[in-house]
């Protein structure tokens, strides 16, 4: 009887040994491809990410946007000339030079609202610009699990009880890095969904720059493109940060806590990669 329970517990070690060295190799899989993509894609411009969308937003933009843009830009300039007879008494005291004032104003208004994506697109220029160089400057931002490979003797001198819970906490791990690679998809490709529903809109604020109190609302939108843009900038410094914590951590004996120590570097990167948005609209007093 106690041969045949024998056998029952070395068949069974020898699946949960197997089992846990499969959910240890390439654990780290999805998140070192996630975090190695960050650099590239956010460090691409709207127009290079993904020209199709780019095509159709910029065409969106200035069929449907761009003449309620004209229409603001044109009630604004009417607005300002008003403004301009009723400050000098109706034209009691008339100058001339008001007039040249109000032209050169609507004019810049018009070159502005005229060249509203060349200038968006110069921002985020600047940014991949501030983006790339700064990617130069990270390390290797991979996980190395190649030490986990060395680990297979130690855990086929485990007994069942100890495996059966190591084998439940790397699938745990296993599940949760699958959830966090996933999140830093969704933090990287929302950001720059975001950018292109900005600037789908970018005629209309643009349009309010020919007027010193209507003018706040294009002067804030342009604070949340340099936002938008700079984000990715503090994208890039929260992956050095992961990078230079990851490359202390070491597989030691205690295989447990050097892969929870790795997640819990894991989830610290996508608390910050949430955060850097709102930390970039604050510097820039974004709103």
């Amino acid at each position: 009887m106690d041969y045949v329970l024998e056998q029952i517990s070395e068949w069974l070690r020898n699946i949960l040994v197997t089992a846990c060295m499969d959910n240890l190799s390439g654990l780290f899989d999805a998140v070192n491809a996630q975090v190695g993509q960050i650099s590239s894609e956010v460090g691409t411009t709207p127009a290079a990410f993904s020209p199709g969308v780019y095509s159709m937003i910029r065409n969106i933009s200035e069929t449907v946007i761009m003449p309620i843009a004209g229409i603001i830009l044109t009630f604004i300039a009417c607005y300002e000339l008003i403004q301009l007879i009723i400050d000098h008494n109706n034209l009691a005291n008339f100058e001339t030079w008001i007039f040249f004032k109000w032209i050169f104003k609507t004019f810049i208004a018009v070159t502005l609202i005229s060249n509203t994506f060349t200038i968006t697109m110069a921002v985020f220029d600047v940014a991949q610009h501030v983006v790339n160089a700064s990617g130069g400057l990270i390390g290797n931002t991979s996980i190395d699990g190649s030490a986990i490979a060395g680990l297979q003797a130690q855990i086929e001198e485990m007994e069942v009880g100890p495996l059966l819970g190591l084998f439940l906490q790397t699938l745990i791990v296993r599940l949760l890095m699958w959830i966090f690679s996933l999140a830093i998809f969704v933090i990287v490709y929302g950001r720059m969904i975001e950018i292109y529903l900005m600037t789908s809109l970018a005629p209309i604020p643009f349009s309010t720059f020919g007027n010193r109190e209507q003018s706040q609302i294009g002067q804030n939108y342009f604070k949340s493109l340099m936002a938008l843009g700079f984000q990715g900038f503090l994208i890039m410094i929260c992956v050095g940060i992961y990078a230079v914590l990851i490359r202390g951590v070491s597989f030691s004996s205690d295989i447990i806590a050097s892969i929870w120590g790795v997640m819990g570097y894991t989830v610290l990167l996508c608390f910050t990669l949430f955060k850097t948005g709102s930390l970039a609209r604050s510097v820039l007093s974004a709103h």
